[in-house]
């Protein structure tokens, strides 16, 4: 167990160089310049910039330098977990994102935790349903969320339940009321995928022969679902889960933006409006990192679910 992780650990490590290197190349090669947006401010693109401050700022971001030298300097930060300096604010990088944090962390976990009580919900009752129509009917509902956009979702429960009832407020975070609306809209893609996954491991479960033996001895059929098929099925559910965290970190951007929380997501979208080098690169090595803690997790509790599988270094 111990080399196994020691392994993925140092795959993960490659995983996020490449991740920040390709990041750290496309930044340096799309369209814009970081020092032009920052001279400009609100000013907009015909704003003019004075020459000699934009060099004078440009050297002092350290952007006049060659690129191999500003990546190995860059490469050296990120050994030393030292992002420097936001462009568009000043502030440490550090400080920046443990200031967008919890309101991230608030509103993922919130997500995932629906996610995961209603789509475990929505496939068990699509399997203890009687007849075929009504099964086919709960799963094919589940599918509706997966196939509205976060943003659209999000904007049909203002207009319902902020707008029109009143019930929760329109934006803003720190409170839990504020927190619902953009939790359920982060939640329902996911809802739908597990819903789907899980419904059809389960029906592959009850047809297995271990199940059959239970119900052969008077298990009820309940019974046979949350007790004898669903360890064994949540298998192929577990990895969807852990993809799911980092599809619902992305799709923070877009829900936290329509909800004007002060987040992760929201601060991404603005970092990359600013050019702001330093933040991007910040968010791409936790979003790497996560990615990585994520899956290592998942794959270390497989054998705590199933005692068949077992895990193996390359």
């Amino acid at each position: 167990m111990t080399r196994y992780v020691l392994v993925r650990l140092v795959n993960g490590l490659f995983v996020l160089w490449a991740a920040l290197t390709v990041s750290f190349l496309v930044l340096h090669l799309v369209p814009g310049d970081p020092v032009s947006v920052m001279l400009r401010g609100g000013g907009g693109e015909g704003a003019a910039i004075d020459g000699s401050l934009a060099d004078e700022l440009r050297a002092d971001l350290g952007l006049d330098r060659p690129v191999h030298e500003q990546y190995l300097d860059f490469v050296w930060q990120v050994a030393r977990l030292d992002f420097g300096t936001s462009f568009s604010t000043g502030d440490e990088v550090g400080a920046v994102l443990a200031r967008a944090l919890p309101s991230t962390l608030e509103l993922a976990g919130a997500s995932l935790l629906l996610a995961l009580v209603l789509g475990v919900a929505a496939a068990v009752a699509a399997t203890l349903l009687p007849n075929a129509p009504l099964r086919s009917a709960v799963l094919s509902a589940t599918v509706v969320g997966n196939a509205l956009p976060s943003f659209w979702t999000g904007i049909i429960l203002l207009q319902v339940f902020s707008f029109g009832l009143g019930w929760f407020p329109a934006y803003g975070d720190g409170e839990f009321d504020q927190l619902v609306l953009p939790a359920f809209a982060l939640a329902l893609p996911g809802v739908g995928l597990l819903a789907q996954v899980l419904g059809r491991s389960l029906r592959t479960a009850l047809a297995e022969p271990y199940v059959r033996t239970a119900r052969a001895k008077g298990a009820s059929r309940l019974r046979a679902v949350t007790v004898h098929a669903l360890r064994n099925a949540a298998i192929p559910a577990m990895t969807l889960f852990g993809l799911m965290i980092g599809g619902i970190v992305a799709g923070a951007i877009v829900t936290e933006t329509v909800f004007a929380r002060q987040g992760i997501g929201r601060l991404t979208a603005d970092a990359i409006g600013a050019h702001d080098f330093p933040v991007i690169r910040a968010l791409v090595f936790l979003a790497g990192a996560l990615y990585v803690l994520v899956n290592l997790a998942v794959d270390l509790i497989y054998p705590k679910v199933d005692p068949r599988i077992v895990l193996r270094s390359a």
